[in-house]
């Protein structure tokens, strides 16, 4: 493969985000709009000066209605990108190789909803009709057999994982304990001072086996935005410059949307495996140069997965690299520094691209000393990206 050329030329230089909330009381647009402006000012810049604009398809937020809404008199760019929770880290690599090339001067990357208040992902197919797209038809294919949220299609490939590697429910519990430890000193989390135990974890209510509850993120309503441009712009504006050292997208074989059960193993993320070979070879980076990472969390046994495909330990190792705090502050690997989007706020992922952001500036609420380099990842068991941040150097 041969090196993104766009890597390395393009920094984030705003983050900006509505409060987390339950019920948001305002619009889906209002909250798209807040978290735009807010990413701008972050950055110093007006949104008259934006010409860019990156989401997911998934948004209901036209970029016709942020232009209006912002006030930007053109746009020479815009891109949407497809499966959902995978799509937040590709929205920064579309913005980076959009200015990269000279397409836009300044892209925005947006994500907002009222998932809490308004439709709510987690109750994934039920009650939907049947539709004849390809898309929509592809659910049939395990539909029919009761597999119809994401905690169901989730349980499969935990119970495989438990099978095959001899992982616990307690092994999946600790991502919990980490993440809602790192929320209770984030005062913009849902679960602020709320954190949990292990046992606690064991105690809350079955979802479907084996996920407890609080294997389960958040639904939130809010909004996150983030503001890229070229490094050199970058370097004359009010933040440090957060540079994009690699990004990618990954889909693999035989790939579905979170039912891929007809390869011939349950227990890995290849896709998240494509986009890890891209950022390695692309930063020259590797897993012993990252202090911390934001790992897609929205159920915690893929985080296991990921610490694998990203070669942080072997395969079927991750239950025994996470003992001992590892994955929190002072560990070998603190993830989620946010509290992720089990103990922060559910926002696609997006979110997580703004704590990395704010590691690599050294303003997290829960710094870790030295992170030079943050590793992003977008969500499991999709089509998926990944980004690495970095300090300009």
């Amino acid at each position: 493969m041969t090196k993104h050329t766009y890597a390395g030329k393009a920094a984030v230089v705003g983050i900006g985000a509505t409060e987390f909330s339950k019920s948001s009381g305002r619009s889906e647009l209002q909250l798209a709009l807040e978290a735009c402006v807010a990413a701008c000012e972050d950055a110093g810049i007006e949104p008259s000066q934006v010409n860019g604009l990156s989401t997911f398809t998934m948004e209901t937020n036209p970029e016709s209605e942020i232009l209006r809404g912002l006030g930007i008199p053109e746009l020479t760019h815009f891109s949407r990108i497809h499966f959902g929770g995978g799509a937040p880290c590709a929205t920064v690599q579309y913005a980076a190789m959009a200015v990269a090339s000279g397409v836009a001067d300044y892209v925005l990357c947006y994500r907002a909803f009222n998932e809490r208040s308004g439709r709510r992902f987690g109750s994934g197919v039920q009650g939907r009709p049947a539709g004849v797209t390809a898309e929509e038809a592809q659910f049939s294919w395990t539909s029919s057999y009761g597999l119809l949220t994401p905690a169901s299609w989730v349980a499969m490939f935990a119970t495989r994982m438990m099978h095959e590697f001899g992982i616990t429910s307690e092994d999946f519990g600790r991502v919990a304990v980490a993440d809602r430890r790192h929320a209770a000193n984030n005062p913009a989390a849902h679960f602020y001072q709320q954190p949990i135990t292990l046992e606690d974890h064991q105690n809350s209510r079955w979802i479907v086996e084996p996920l407890h509850l609080l294997d389960c993120c958040q639904e939130t309503d809010g909004g996150q935005a983030m503001l890229v441009t070229t490094v050199e712009r970058a370097r004359d504006l009010k933040q440090p410059a957060v540079i994009i050292e690699a990004a990618a997208q990954g889909m693999a074989d035989d790939q579905h949307m979170m039912r891929s059960f007809n390869r011939s193993s349950l227990v890995g993320l290849p896709e998240m495996g494509t986009c890890a070979r891209q950022i390695w070879e692309t930063s020259g980076l590797g897993p012993d140069d990252i202090k911390t990472a934001v790992l897609y969390d929205h159920f915690t046994p893929f985080v296991l997965a990921q610490l694998e495909e990203f070669g942080f330990c072997g395969r079927g190792e991750a239950k025994d690299f996470m003992k001992d705090g590892n994955i929190e502050i002072g560990g070998r690997l603190p993830i989620n520094t946010h509290g992720g989007q089990l103990g922060e706020a559910y926002l696609h992922g997006m979110n997580g691209v703004a704590e990395g952001v704010r590691q690599v500036r050294g303003t997290s609420v829960n710094q870790v000393d030295g992170a030079e380099h943050v590793l992003v990842t977008g969500g499991t068991g999709v089509p998926t990206s990944a980004v690495m941040l970095g300090v300009d150097r």
